[in-house]
């Protein structure tokens, strides 16, 4: 099983250093597997109808929603690690020492990261994973791809997000250092999965879906538009000017995002393109 993860590891890796963001045909270069990643786009959707949106809705059902914050900060919380050691590898020692400062804090008067008193403190998240790591090396995305489960992914997203799953420091821990059984960890997993979908539904992603004319161009535009955000670390804290209130800035920000997306026009498959013209969507500029 390793061998195998080494070995789709670098096959990952080659590809996406060998692939360059965008070329001169805009998004076709980017989704140049669009027919396979729109039928996996419908596989996925298909099981998250049946199987992970009602899991969704039963949890924030029956668990309150102070309960469901006080989950989601714990999950955070333990990205924490993780996100010091690419910040590190990053070089950004400054966003490194919030990561360290926040684990801290909320594992200890945070009661493991129930509460975030870290944030009311002022010092603000800084998530990373190998994926930016990546990113900030110069490694191009390698195109659009559409992972089974996982989601909307590029080739460079999808090799980090398999470094994030075996070097996690969170995770060995909990294999090495508590000696959780397989079912355990995977169960802590599906709470994730869980509890993300919990946050999505009630951020408003899926009223936003429904309303679009092509569901999976949306998704995709939403995906590159968040991960430039998030590789250009556009957070809470740089968002916020002094004296401003970091959380009503990153609500603004989202607010922003959806108006962005709803002003993107996109055009169904079905739907003719006119002869002579060629649809295309604005690609962003990976960082140098």
């Amino acid at each position: 099983m390793r061998k195998l993860l080494t070995s789709l590891m670098l096959m990952l890796f080659l590809s996406a250093c060998a692939t360059t963001m965008a070329g001169p045909n805009g998004m076709a270069d980017r989704d140049r597997h669009e027919e396979f990643n729109r039928d996996m786009w419908a596989v996925n959707q298909g099981i998250d109808t049946v199987l992970i949106s009602p899991a969704a809705d039963v949890y924030r059902t029956i668990t309150p929603q102070p309960a469901r914050r006080g989950i989601t900060n714990i999950f955070r919380n333990l990205s924490e690690p993780w996100s010091f050691i690419n910040n590190l590898l990053q070089g950004r020692p400054d966003r490194a020492l919030r990561n360290l400062g926040r684990f801290i804090i909320n594992s200890t008067i945070g009661v493991g990261g129930l509460a975030d008193h870290a944030t009311a403190m002022g010092i603000e998240p800084a998530p990373e994973d190998f994926g930016q790591t990546l990113a900030v090396w110069g490694v191009g995305d390698g195109g659009y791809v559409m992972n089974p489960l996982l989601g909307p992914s590029t080739q460079r997203d999808t090799f980090g997000a398999i470094v994030d799953f075996v070097a996690n420091p969170v995770s060995i821990f909990f294999d090495r250092g508590l000696n959780l059984t397989t079912q355990e960890q995977w169960g802590i997993r599906a709470a994730s999965i869980i509890s993300t979908r919990a946050e999505l539904t009630e951020s408003g992603v899926d009223a936003f879906l429904e309303s679009s004319a092509d569901p999976y161009a949306a998704a995709r535009s939403a995906y590159f538009q968040n991960r430039e955000a998030a590789i250009l670390n556009y957070d809470a804290a740089s968002l916020a000017g002094e004296g401003e209130d970091a959380s009503a800035s990153e609500d603004a920000a989202f607010e922003a995002a959806l108006d962005d997306l709803e002003d993107f026009e996109v055009i169904a498959p079905e739907e003719a393109i006119p002869e002579g013209t060629e649809a295309q969507e604005t690609a962003p500029v990976e960082p140098e």
